[in-house]
């Protein structure tokens, strides 16, 4: 079954990490799918490979003409815009789990102007095109520290409980025009790029103390693919009375305690 057969799809931060994987997925299941990104030979390569049904527009999504020319470009090629999936975001420059004592306003500025502000600017020039159609789906990367403190740095944590923010206001003004808009939060997600380059033996030592001793669903690895499929449930049919959810993927993390978790663990031996 295609889920997503006859829809068009912008996905921003498309060019690698879950922004490509959520690409290839949309593309399997029928989408036509435009990648939006500022790293052009990424994402042009995945255009190319995929073929007539993935083109590739860069894309800054600080800058709003560049938002507005992607929309844009997107309804002069294929006459709609089924889904915007806002994506792309960054991490600060320092540590992920920075003091607030050693926090620098520009680092706050940048991650709040990619994060929050062009996840805001996508999903008002989405709606642009949506609200005279009279349907539509809006998406955001947001994160699992929406639910539980202390995941991430202030500043990227400030960027994403503002993007469940703004996605509950817009669930709540669009609906009337038959527009859904929902979140997703993944749990840490390795080697996406965002956290910068790392390499492979340092993703698999990170990813088997995530799967081990940290996530709450031992044995598994939340991989970029597993964020993809979310976003494709959200942004299908088979979602069609699901508005203003911030669905998090975390295995649980969010919802256990891990302290009573390792007691019982003990205690059962």
């Amino acid at each position: 079954m295609y889920m997503l057969d006859g829809k068009v799809a912008i996905v921003t931060g498309g060019a690698n990490g879950i922004g490509a994987s959520t690409v290839f997925l949309f593309h399997e299941h029928g989408a036509k799918v435009v990648i939006a990104d500022i790293q052009d030979n990424l994402g042009q390569k995945i255009a190319d490979k995929l073929g007539e049904n993935v083109s590739y527009v860069h894309c800054d999504v600080t800058n709003e003409d560049d938002i507005c020319n992607l929309i844009d470009t997107t309804v002069a090629k294929h006459g709609q815009l089924d889904v915007m999936y806002n994506n792309a975001g960054i991490m600060d420059s320092g540590s992920p789990f920075g003091r607030i004592l050693d926090a620098k306003k520009s680092d706050l500025e940048r991650v709040i102007s990619v994060n929050l502000v062009g996840s805001f600017l996508g999903a008002k020039h989405a709606a642009r095109v949506m609200v005279p159609q009279r349907k539509g789906c809006i998406l955001f990367t947001s994160s699992a520290t929406t639910a539980i403190a202390g995941m991430s740095s202030h500043a990227y944590a400030a960027s994403k409980y503002a993007i469940v923010g703004v996605a509950k206001g817009l669930a709540a003004e669009l609906g009337q025009y038959g527009i859904r808009v929902n979140c997703v939060s993944p749990f840490a997600v390795l080697g996406t790029g965002i956290s910068g380059e790392r390499s492979e033996a340092d993703v698999s030592k990170a990813e088997f103390v995530l799967s081990n001793h940290v996530g709450n669903l031992k044995g598994q690895i939340l991989k970029a693919e597993d964020v993809a499929r979310a976003a494709l449930y959200l942004a299908s049919d088979e979602a069609n009375y699901i508005s203003g959810l911030n669905l998090l993927v975390d295995g649980g993390y969010s919802v256990v305690n891990p302290n009573m978790m390792n007691i019982l663990s003990a205690s059962m031996g």
